[in-house]
C-alpha cells in the first residue's frame, strides 16, 4: 500500500466547522453542516464539513491519498466513510470566519473515496474550556490555545476505487 500524496494544515473551527471543497465546486450545504453535529464528518459528495466541539483552539487536518483502502487506525476514537468529487484535482481547506487555510493538489481529478477519523475531539474541548476558565487575559488565552497538550486532529485516507479512470483515458 502506497502514499500517493500527503498534505497537513492547521485551521481554525470557527463555529466549529471547517470545510473541505473541490477549488471549483464549493457549494454550501448547510444540511451537511448540521448532519457534521452528529456524524463528526458529513458531506455531500463535493464538500465535506469536519465538526469540532470548540471554536478557537486550531486542528490539524490530514489528507492522504493512498492507492488502496486503508483501515482506520485502531487509536482513532471514531470514523466514517466519506467520498469527495474533485474535478480540478485541488482541494481547498477552509476556516469560515478567517478563509482558506490550504490547498491540496490530489494526483488526479476524480471521485475519492476513503474515510475519516479523528483523535483529540474530547480532550481538546476540556482543555478549552478549562482555559476559559483560568486564564482571564487575551494574551495568555491565545497562548495557552496554542500549546493544547492533547491536538485535536482530523484525517482523511482517501484513494480512487478501482476502475475510476481519469477523464482523458475514459474516452479511449
Amino acid at each position: 500500500m502506497a502514499l500517493l500524496a500527503e498534505h497537513t494544515v492547521k485551521a481554525r473551527p470557527a463555529h466549529g466547522l471547517v470545510e473541505l471543497y473541490d477549488a471549483d465546486a464549493y457549494v454550501d450545504d448547510s444540511v451537511a453542516a448540521e448532519a457534521s453535529r452528529e456524524q463528526v464528518v458529513a458531506g455531500n459528495g463535493y464538500h465535506l464539513y469536519l465538526h469540532s466541539l470548540q471554536p478557537d483552539i486550531k486542528v490539524d487536518i490530514t489528507i492522504r491519498i493512498w492507492d488502496q483502502p486503508q483501515a482506520p487506525p485502531k487509536h482513532s476514537e471514531g470514523s466514517i466513510p466519506v467520498a469527495i468529487e474533485s474535478t480540478t484535482a485541488c482541494l481547498v481547506i477552509n476556516q469560515l470566519a478567517a478563509g482558506p487555510a490550504g490547498t491540496m493538489n490530489l494526483p488526479r481529478p476524480g471521485r475519492y473515496e476513503g474515510h475519516a477519523w479523528w483523535t483529540g475531539r474530547n480532550a481538546t474541548r476540556a482543555y478549552y474550556d478549562r482555559s476559559l476558565t483560568e486564564y482571564t487575559e487575551p494574551e495568555s488565552l491565545k497562548g495557552a490555545w496554542q500549546n493544547n497538550p492533547t491536538p485535536e486532529r482530523y484525517c482523511l485516507d482517501l484513494h480512487l476505487p478501482p476502475g475510476v479512470l481519469p477523464d482523458d483515458e475514459d474516452s479511449a
